[in-house]
């Protein structure tokens, strides 16, 4: 599988549709608009204006495509849902160029307008789904025919785990799962599996079998006396891009947690993981670099100011640079205006509380007003953080709270934040407790994540520091 091959050519021929649907239309607006508005046959010129069109129309569109996330997932699309995504996205975007380039068009009357948005309509949906359904309908063919796979991992070792298996083998068409073996729950004497899989290790083994394999996709299939290890096998999958599917109980099936993708395949329920939809990322990661740019810019003024009264203030650096876990448990470097005298931790790690000494007399006015994370505006500037989102924690407090609370795990599913619902509703924590706590908010904040629940934490983030009600 060439997922970049693949890609490219919904690209070529999404700019083929788009350049085809707009010149025909060009066509059109000369040969039957224009000449019923003047009453003779207006000659056709491929003028500047065309040419321009031409050129840009179809990188306006491909702009769209990408910003609603069309070419993810490339070899998983189906086609009931590319049709109306493609109808949905066409209408969005002729309503757009509808009203910047056609509404200016010299007309006989008003028909003429309602006349044009249809012939452009169904032009560019008619051109673009033609070929988008080509290309699913042959990329569906060859996974149906085995002939394109997705590397799939087993968990599970028993009768369900060869039940299910012996299942998605036999099936006349193939579900696109090409499976490398399985790793096994409870230590046995035998695995039942094993007759038809490799066995690849036990499950403190998935990081090193998923990135040694190149796995894309794993599916659970437990015992009833293994149903218990179902919330830590899903924790330990949560930092992978990986699409994870369970085999579902007659309860999960009359509840209708099992939604099926094709009529074909076997029922299994699929753990969601796109918190936001794709145009929403997008939007986000666009506002995250416009405001963080603004920010390093025209707070630069507060930035001088702040960087003068630390290093006055108390002796040592201005910045303070620390190693925090962010998304998908990769560990960065965060940077905080220094609050703390120097070598405040030689005794070790420590959270610090409301009345530490360890803080230095300034510092604690900048907590109180969080101006000690403004710099992290430049983390968030390249990537390493988002503007809302749960606060990055290090690896030896995280060890502890996963202790007693393994579910610790999902705030790595996002990326970290400058600010969170957690800050917002709680503070800074004094203990792990107090963390466990906080993880209350931004667990919530991360199962309802969208561009209006981050435009209400950071007005609520910005009252915190206007009114110094910081903890």
């Amino acid at each position: 599988m060439n997922k970049r091959l693949q890609a490219s050519k919904y690209i070529l021929f999404d700019l083929i549709s788009a350049a085809s649907a707009w010149s025909i239309f060009f066509y059109y607006r000369k040969t039957y608009i224009e000449s019923l508005k003047y009453g003779y046959k207006v000659m056709v010129h491929m003028d500047e204006q065309f040419l321009w069109g031409l050129i840009l129309i179809p990188f306006f569109w491909l702009l769209i495509y990408a910003l609603l996330g069309t070419y993810s997932n490339v070899y998983r699309k189906s086609r009931l849902k590319e049709f109306s995504q493609t109808f949905t996205t066409t209408l969005l975007g002729v309503t757009a160029l509808f009203f910047a380039l056609i509404l200016d068009d010299d007309v006989l009357n008003y028909t003429t307008y309602y006349q044009s948005y249809a012939v452009l309509f169904g032009l560019h949906f008619g051109l673009t789904f033609v070929f988008r359904f080509i290309l699913s309908s042959i990329t569906a063919s060859k996974i149906h025919g085995r002939k394109i796979g997705f590397p799939t991992l087993m968990i599970g070792s028993d009768a369900k785990a060869l039940e299910l298996y012996d299942e998605l083998e036999s099936q006349q068409r193939s579900s696109g799962n090409n499976f490398v073996g399985f790793i096994r729950v409870k230590e046995r004497g035998n695995y039942p599996l094993k007759k038809r899989l490799p066995f690849l290790g036990k499950l403190d083994d998935l990081p090193k079998v998923i990135k040694e394999n190149a796995i894309e996709d794993v599916i659970i299939a437990l015992e009833s006396s293994e149903h218990e290890s179902l919330e830590n096998i899903l924790n330990r999958l949560e930092n992978d891009n990986l699409i994870v599917k369970v085999i579902p109980d007659m309860y999960d099936i009359l509840s209708g947690s099992v939604r099926m993708d094709s009529i074909y395949g076997t029922p299994l329920i699929q753990v969601t993981r796109d918190l936001m939809p794709p145009w929403q990322r997008t939007a986000k990661r666009i506002g995250d670099v416009v405001i963080s740019s603004l920010a390093l810019f025209m707070l630069s003024p507060l930035y001088i100011f702040t960087m003068l009264t630390v290093k006055f203030s108390s002796p040592g650096p201005i910045f303070y640079m620390q190693e925090r876990i962010g998304k998908g448990g990769k560990p960065f470097n965060i940077i905080k205006f220094r609050s703390m005298f120097v070598d405040a931790e030689k005794q070790g790690p420590a959270l610090s509380s409301d009345h530490d000494p360890r803080i230095t007399p300034f510092g604690r006015f900048m907590r109180k007003v969080r101006l000690d994370e403004i710099p992290q505006f430049y983390n968030v500037l390249i990537g390493e953080m988002s503007l809302v989102g749960p606060r990055p924690e290090r690896q030896f407090f995280i060890d502890q709270i996963v202790k007693k609370a393994p579910h610790y795990h999902h705030l790595h599913k996002v990326k970290p934040g400058i600010t969170s619902w957690g800050m917002v509703k709680y503070g800074y924590a004094e203990n792990v407790d107090e963390m466990i706590r906080r993880m209350k908010f931004d667990l919530l904040y991360i199962e309802n994540m969208s561009l209006m629940v981050d435009v209400k934490i950071l007005i609520y983030t910005v009252q915190t520091v206007l009114l110094g009600r910081g903890k």
